[in-house]
């Protein structure tokens, strides 16, 4: 498996699980907003990074 591929999974995993922990923060009014926001953003931009690497990698066996 190539590497880039590999890392992009990581972060798609890293992105989804941000979005899940801001949007149980939303629910739960756990975290100050600036908290939730600033995750928030990250968790996106992780998220659609990894999608982008797994989609932009070619296999090369």
């Amino acid at each position: 498996m190539n590497l880039k591929r590999t890392f992009g999974a990581i972060l798609t995993v890293l992105g989804i699980i941000g979005l899940i922990y801001t949007g149980i923060g939303i629910i739960q009014k756990t975290s100050t907003v600036t908290t939730l926001v600033v995750t928030g953003i990250i968790a996106v931009i992780f998220f659609f990074a990894g999608i982008g690497l797994v989609k932009n990698t070619k296999d090369t066996d």
